[in-house]
């Protein structure tokens, strides 16, 4: 027996390792979507903000809560949802580094500086000589020479004048440095000022440039090839016939270059979560008499075999790899012994089977003989699917078929068409698919789609519902018409169909509706953002048959707390009655319950109630850093300039718009700060600032956030202290006190 024992404990052992040590939600899909990685430069690229597309296929509500995780080297600011769509906030991975060759344009990428030097030149009264203004580089002052015109005739023309110099400032206003895009910008403040050059400078191709002084010396030979525009002689200089005026322009570009010493933030990684499977999947189920054809069919005092096909198709649903099993299932009515099961393993989104029973001739004791079978298809999953109401295993659809059985004249009345005169051929065979039970006023389809023609093909469908009105239109070419049935036909009816085919021939078959009450369904969906203080919308989702519709103004809604917060916590404008939607916001977090009551034409009501949870609205948290010592500067009046970084955050989605900053000095050195006033140093929502102080000892930092909503409100209903708020009050005491010193003397050795 021992030894039986130690085998079987042995036995265990070995098996034991095989389990897994753990297991991914089998509801979810794991998914993650990918940051750009990027190097960005500037102080305003510290903090950086993505907003990322879900992947193809993945809704915002099948994001599960919570799941959301940053993989990466970034420190995390914020990570949730916003309007669809993944919203990161994250601190850029510092890294100080020389860039060189970055650009230096004119107040925008790409453009260039522009200056149209030049020099006026004027012909005397004389028509002869040629006044040529100029800069005379020696020293360092306009001048001019006179030169003899050229010409055989007076007025002479103006010679080929080498040596005319213009000057021109080198411009570098509303100067704005790139690093190769206009999406990449360099602060001035990182720009190395030694190193600044002129690169792609554009000089006129017969003009001699060059810098000094900070200003373009530029020569060249008048006229030569250069433009000129006419100008005024000034009557101090000459007038007459003969005065000429003209202006020679040289307009040239240029940019810079430089190298930039700048601190660059990098971003990259990615963001997982896992997704719900979709929520919307549904089973849809039909039934088709196969035998006997047609159905109806004429008694002949035997037994009649009856076959039933049964189909089941999922919708908006892809993934069959989590298809368990098929479950058909088939009896006659009211005889559980008649029961028929059968099974599809196979992962595929749709599939059939056939079933088959004998309706006995001892049975059909009627003119009419009906048998009638219930049917329900089932599909099972092999890991539960997330929906709406909740986690699925599986989804049914009962159904229902009728076989008919007449001696003399059948209950399905079929289009009359003229029998062709010498019938010719194989009559085509008629499958008629309705569904089983309609609401009065509901638009169905009846199709014929399955019916076929052994040796042609079918040309005709021609439907015949007693009682039923034609939705839209009927076209005898297509295999579908669309009816519906008025709330008088409630009860069993029947539909039939007539096939005809290229040779003219017929077949039948024939179907069976139940038309129930028309009663609407009442349903409400619950949109935006359920947060305390945040817009709420509150949709009216129910419907009711298209032909008996709602009437709106009968529709009532209410909305009440069940916990948490009170009705009077409830602020929306108008009424609740008559509305196909309603904007609500709640001040405080809670269960809160909303009801709706709708009425069609017909009188027929319903109602629902959707339950739902308003979230707090949380304040931000606060946290930020500074040096806890630094020193005096001598060079600098003794001033001391503290750095403050501020890393705070709204862990809810929300964003802070406003910054207070104080500070506080231990006057009596008494290492209290009780007696001592708070100061105010800035109040213009700086997340990076310095404080100038001059005196030694400590300070203490305070700072209060203000949020912003982020999310969608109603400003009707909101007042200034609806907005969150908090201090650093919650920081340890070292991480908000400074203290600053004198720097030690330096020691001089020399002598």
């Amino acid at each position: 027996m021992k030894n039986k024992l130690w085998i079987f404990l042995l036995c265990l052992i070995c098996i034991l390792p095989n389990f897994p040590g753990s297991a991914v939600a089998a509801d979810t899909l794991s998914k993650s979507v990918a940051l750009p990685n990027e190097s960005l430069t500037g102080s305003a690229n510290a903090q950086k903000t993505f907003i990322l597309d879900l992947p193809l296929g993945v809704s915002a509500a099948s994001v599960k809560g919570g799941t959301l995780k940053y993989n990466g080297s970034n420190s995390v600011v914020s990570l949730g949802m916003e309007n669809g769509k993944i919203k990161l906030t994250l601190k850029g991975v510092e890294q100080l580094k020389i860039i060189q060759d970055v650009q230096g344009y004119r107040a925008s990428f790409g453009r260039d500086y522009e200056t149209q030097p030049g020099n006026s030149i004027w012909r005397y009264s004389d028509g002869v000589r040629w006044q040529v203004n100029k800069f005379n580089i020696d020293r360092n002052v306009n001048d001019y020479s006179i030169v003899r015109g050229s010409g055989t005739s007076i007025p002479y023309d103006l010679p080929q004048t080498s040596g005319v110099v213009t000057r021109s400032d080198v411009q570098m206003e509303y100067i704005k440095w790139y690093n190769g895009s206009a999406y990449d910008v360099i602060d001035n403040s990182d720009i190395i000022q030694s190193t600044i050059r002129l690169n792609n400078f554009y000089p006129p191709a017969d003009a001699t440039v060059n810098i000094k002084n900070n200003k373009f010396i530029i020569s060249y030979t008048a006229p030569g090839s250069h433009i000129y525009q006419p100008e005024d002689v000034p009557d101090s200089v000459a007038t007459g016939p003969l005065v000429v005026g003209r202006r020679y322009v040289l307009p040239f570009k240029y940019h810079f270059t430089a190298d930039a010493k700048v601190t660059t933030y990098s971003y990259s990684g990615n963001v997982s979560f896992e997704s719900a499977l979709p929520d919307d999947v549904t089973l849809n189920g039909s039934v088709a008499v196969l035998k006997p054809n047609p159905n109806p069919a004429k008694f002949e005092d035997k037994n009649v075999e009856v076959q039933l096909s049964l189909r089941g198709e999922l919708l908006k649903y892809t993934d069959s790899a989590n298809i368990q099993e098929w479950v058909f299932y088939a009896q006659e009515q009211g005889k559980a012994s008649t029961l028929q099961i059968k099974k599809e393993f196979s992962k595929t989104l749709n599939t059939s089977k056939t079933f088959d029973f004998t309706i006995p001739a001892s049975a059909v004791t009627s003119d009419n003989f009906q048998q009638k079978y219930d049917l329900r298809v089932l599909v099972r999953f092999k890991n539960p699917i997330t929906t709406k109401n909740g986690q699925i295993q599986s989804l049914e659809q009962p159904l229902s078929a009728t076989v008919e059985l007449y001696k003399n004249i059948p209950t399905v009345s079929f289009p009359s068409v003229t029998p062709p005169p010498t019938p010719k051929g194989i009559p085509p065979v008629a499958m008629l698919i309705v569904p089983p039970v309609v609401k009065a006023g509901e638009d169905f389809v009846a199709s014929g789609g399955a019916s076929y023609d052994l040796d042609g093909e079918i040309t005709g469908y021609f439907f015949e519902a007693p009682g039923a009105n034609v939705a839209g239109s009927s076209d005898p070419t297509k295999s579908t018409t669309k009816f519906w049935y008025p709330e008088s036909k409630q009860g069993d009816n029947t539909v039939g169909l007539t096939v005809v085919d290229n040779d003219m021939m017929t077949g039948n078959a024939g179907g069976f509706v139940q038309v129930i009450r028309p009663v609407p369904e009442a349903s409400l969906e619950i949109s935006g953002t359920k947060k305390q203080n945040r817009k709420v919308t509150i949709i009216n989702t129910s419907k009711s048959p298209t032909h008996y519709p709602l009437v709106h103004s009968k529709t009532k809604m209410t909305i009440m707390a069940v916990s948490g917060g009170s009705n009077a916590d409830i602020k929306y404008s108008g009424s609740l009655d008559g509305v196909t939607q309603k904007d609500v916001l709640f001040k405080k977090p809670g269960i809160y319950k909303a009801t709706i009551y709708v009425e069609n034409t017909l009188g027929y009501s319903a109602t629902s109630e959707h339950t739902f949870e308003i979230v707090p609205d949380e304040p931000p948290t606060i946290y930020f850093f500074v040096p806890t010592q630094v020193y005096r500067d001598p060079t600098d009046g003794n001033k001391v300039k503290i750095s403050i970084d501020d890393m705070s955050f709204s862990p809810d989605n929300d964003f802070v718009d406003q910054r207070t900053w104080e500070y506080r000095y231990d006057s009596d050195n008494n290492g209290s700060f009780d007696n001592e006033s708070w100061v105010i140093f800035s109040n213009d929502n700086e997340h990076r600032l310095t404080l100038t102080v001059y005196e030694v000892g400590r300070y203490e930092i305070r700072h209060t956030a203000y949020e912003g909503f982020g999310q969608p409100t109603i400003d009707a209903f909101i007042t200034s202290a609806d907005r969150k708020y908090a201090d650093s009050s919650s920081m340890s005491s070292t991480e908000r006190i400074i203290t600053v010193k004198n720097r030690a003397p330096e020691g001089d050795w020399s002598w």
